[in-house]
């Protein structure tokens, strides 16, 4: 019998690998001079990983993640950010 009804799938409680490769670019572009925020909209309109520092292995790991992953960690962390707000 197949439902009408939208079904959710979690694997347990496991490490938010999109948060972490955030922060580990954001630390490496801050610690070799780029703008963050310009570099990471970069990467994520574009997809080219030249955009991203090798710096702290940075580029490789944020490869790893899918940028639509990435794009849900910062809208996640943007909303939480404005719920906290009011």
């Amino acid at each position: 019998m197949v439902s009408d009804e939208t079904m959710m799938f979690k694997i347990g409680v496991e490490e938010n690998r999109a948060e972490k490769v955030i922060k580990t670019a954001y630390q490496a572009m801050s610690e070799k001079g780029y703008n963050p925020v310009h570099q990471l909209v970069g990467y994520l309109l574009s997809g080219d990983p030249a955009y991203i520092t090798s710096h702290l292995d940075a580029r490789s790991q944020i490869r790893k993640v899918e940028r639509d992953e990435l794009l849900e960690e910062l809208v996640r962390t943007y909303l939480e950010h404005l719920r906290a707000k009011n």
